[in-house]
């Protein structure tokens, strides 16, 4: 499998920690060069993981890493990030994967139009910019990828009685401005389809444990509620390299794993438990 993404270009947003370190990670493992995109270059407070951390991931396996200091909040700033790209990769991005996103908890009656504003610049706003930046690229070329990270906090609650979980009304801003996010997603395929580039979200089936995840939420969830990173990944790296007609899915990473039958490799692109095939080795050794 690795190699899939050989001479591939991609962009991912969020790249410090979590869940975009891991994609860009595994795309790099893959053959792709990344840009990565984050507000800092180092977390201003004692927090795990940095853009430089994940460039060297990158450039591990060999790949190039491209540097995109911006803040996403900001229109002027953010519309920096893929000429930025396209400059640093030496051209139009074949991939972006839309990761970043604010999550703000809050009671409704309680958050201010500030911060309701910051929720949608950051999950809404941002990805859809960036996509209709890097896509004209695409179509020209006539094939593309875009991914938008979505969350299962976009479906409404049934009820009532209302079954809120642990975070209670305090996710319905950050879940309505997914729930944005996943019909933009859908309006945009659409808007696409035909020309070779797709457009799909995907949002995790439990709770991923980034490092920023778990500081939040990690004492109050039990095993059953947790998925594994890898897991995540597979599921975002497999929209990234999916055919023509899969587009505009709002698909959920282990619900599409088993769909597709995917096995789940680690961030390196291994399967479980063994080395890389033996043309997989062959075309790290030739990079």
């Amino acid at each position: 499998m690795t190699g899939r993404f050989h001479g591939r270009r991609a962009i991912v947003t969020g790249a410090s920690r979590g869940i975009g370190a891991a994609v860009a990670r595994r795309l790099a493992a893959e053959g792709a060069d990344v840009a990565l995109v984050a507000r800092t270059v180092e977390p201003a407070e004692a927090l795990p993981g940095s853009l430089l951390e994940t460039a060297r991931q990158v450039e591990a396996h060999g790949r190039r890493a491209v540097l995109v200091v911006a803040d996403l909040s900001d229109e002027a700033d953010r519309a920096r990030v893929v000429p930025e790209a396209v400059e640093g990769l030496g051209g139009g991005v074949d991939v972006l994967v839309n990761n970043a996103a604010a999550a703000i908890y809050e009671p409704l009656l309680q958050m201010s139009t500030k911060r309701r504003r910051i929720l949608f610049e950051l999950n809404l706003h941002a990805p859809s910019d960036l996509a209709r930046d890097a896509a004209p690229a695409m179509v020209d070329r006539g094939e593309g990828w875009i991914v938008n990270v979505s969350s299962g906090a976009a479906r409404s609650w049934a009820g009532p009685p209302y079954e809120l979980g642990h975070l209670g009304s305090t996710i319905a801003t950050y879940g309505a401005s997914k729930a944005a996010l996943n019909r933009i997603t859908n309006g945009l395929a659409a808007e696409l389809h035909g020309t070779g580039v797709r457009v799909n979200a995907v949002e995790p089936r439990a709770a991923v444990l980034s490092e920023g995840a778990d500081a939040l939420v990690g004492d109050a969830l039990g095993a059953d509620q947790v998925e594994p990173m890898e897991a995540m990944v597979e599921a975002t790296v497999a929209l990234c390299r999916c055919d023509e007609e899969v587009t505009g899915l709002q698909a959920v990473s282990l619900e599409l794993l088993e769909e597709w039958g995917l096995e789940v490799h680690d961030l390196d692109g291994l399967p479980p438990g063994g080395a890389a095939p033996r043309e997989s080795r062959d075309l790290a050794a030739e990079r």
